[in-house]
C-alpha cells in the first residue's frame, strides 16, 4: 500500500538537472460539488502515481494519474450514477521571471498534492456526470424516466400556439 501524501516535499528527492523520479502514492480527495450536487469519491484516498523530473534553474516538470470514481446523482435522469474519471495532470515549476511557468501549487519546493489532485480532478470532468453514457433522461412532460418508460412513451403534441386565437371563434351554422 502506498504511503498517503497531501503535500511531498520535491527537495528531500535531491535531483539533478536531467533526474527524475516515479513515486506510487495515495491522495487524500474529498467530495466533489458539481452542478449544484455533491458527488462523493467511491474511496477516501486513491491510489496515484507522481512523476517528478528535475530541469535546469531548480524548475521541476510534474505529472499526476489517478483514477476516482465519483457518486452521486445522473445529471439526465436523477438515478445513482458511479462514473470513473481517469486523471492526467501536468504542471511546470520553473523559478524566475515568467510567471506561467509558476506552478500554484508548488511553494518552497512543496508540492501540495492533495490541492492538485482535487483541482485535476475538477477539470478532468465531463460536461455531465452520467448513470451511463446513452442515458435517455426525464420526460419534458410528465418526468417519466425514459430509461424505464422506452420509445413507446408518448405524449399527444401540444396544438401550434400561432393558431391557438382561431380556437376561440365561435362559428354558428348557416
Amino acid at each position: 500500500m502506498a504511503p498517503r501524501t497531501d503535500s511531498f516535499d520535491l527537495a528531500r528527492l535531491r535531483l539533478a538537472s536531467g533526474e527524475g523520479r516515479r513515486l506510487a502514492l495515495e491522495v487524500a480527495l474529498e467530495p466533489l460539488r458539481f452542478g449544484g450536487e455533491t458527488y462523493a469519491i467511491a474511496a477516501a484516498a486513491t491510489d496515484a502515481t507522481l512523476d517528478i523530473s528535475r530541469t535546469t534553474h531548480n524548475g521541476y516538470a510534474l505529472r499526476l494519474r489517478f483514477e476516482a470514481t465519483l457518486g452521486g446523482p445522473c445529471m439526465r435522469c436523477l438515478e445513482p450514477a458511479r462514473p470513473a474519471i481517469a486523471v492526467d495532470a501536468r504542471e511546470i515549476d520553473q523559478p524566475g521571471d515568467v510567471e506561467e511557468l509558476q506552478s500554484p501549487y508548488v511553494a518552497d519546493e512543496v508540492l501540495d498534492l492533495r490541492g492538485w489532485a482535487r483541482d485535476a480532478l475538477a477539470l478532468a470532468l465531463p460536461v455531465q456526470l452520467l448513470c451511463r453514457e446513452d442515458c435517455a433522461g426525464l420526460c419534458p412532460v410528465c418526468g417519466t424516466d425514459l430509461n424505464a418508460a422506452g420509445t413507446e412513451h408518448v405524449h399527444e403534441r401540444a396544438p401550434d400556439p400561432r393558431w391557438a386565437k382561431l380556437s376561440e371563434l365561435k362559428l354558428d351554422g348557416p
